[in-house]
């Protein structure tokens, strides 16, 4: 599960963010996001098509910004005399940041909702809440333009789950209520398991929603709905 990340807000926010406005900067961070294990420079040089010397820089400053992390490792395979340097790889950071005019704090309003579910001693909120849930992921299925796998990638990643897709179905890596998990983890699961199986389940894509919890990763996945 994703919990605890590191929350920037406020002034400290804005200037973390400022970097971005650059967009060959927001590009390669966005790429760096997307892919589904560290990246070294070439492969973002080639991607973004800038020329390396300038993907370093702003990798780097993005680094600075605390945007990314870097680690080392040999591409070659190969140790020891004559393997080469290790690649210097790059990873987003384990940081979240928020910008937003006014401040607001719907968080501690969802801490107190999610509170009062799980103590209700009969268990209506909780089949209320279930219901809910089902209707909206019906909607929102009814809503996504995704007809294929890609497309509904791209929708699931412009909804917050960070994407990718594994030999047997999607692997979601980030959890959207990732402020909730630590208090409320199973009623946060349950929750959006309801919410993208229903949703799934509009698009006619052949995939299931079904929990399978990772570190580090969004407590439900995609899979093939003919998996044996």
């Amino acid at each position: 599960m994703t919990t605890g990340l590191p929350h920037r807000r406020g002034d400290e926010a804005i200037d973390t963010i400022a970097g971005l406005c650059d967009p060959l900067r927001r590009r390669l961070y966005q790429l760096v996001a997307d892919h589904p294990g560290p990246v070294g420079r070439d492969e973002l040089a080639e991607a973004t098509g800038a020329k390396r010397g300038l993907v370093a820089y702003h990798l780097d400053r993005l680094v600075d910004d605390g945007l990314l992390e870097v680690s080392y490792a040999r591409r070659t395979g190969r140790a020891g005399p004559g393997a080469g340097r290790p690649a210097k790889l790059y990873r987003p950071a384990d940081v979240e940041v928020t910008v937003q005019l006014p401040a607001r704090d719907d968080t501690l309003v969802a801490h107190l909702l999610a509170t009062a579910i799980e103590t209700e001693r009969t268990g209506a909120a909780r089949r209320a809440l279930r219901r809910a849930t089902r209707a909206a992921g019906r909607r929102l299925g009814k809503a996504l333009h995704a007809r294929t796998v890609d497309e509904l990638v791209g929708e699931l990643g412009e909804r917050g789950y960070a994407p990718v897709v594994e030999p047997d179905g999607i692997r979601l890596r980030n959890c959207p209520f990732h402020h909730l998990v630590g208090d409320h983890l199973e009623l946060v699961c349950h929750l959006n398991h309801d919410l993208l199986s229903a949703a799934i389940d509009q698009t006619g894509i052949g995939l299931v929603a079904e929990l399978d919890p990772q570190p580090g990763s969004c407590c439900v996945r995609f899979r093939s709905a003919n998996r044996g």
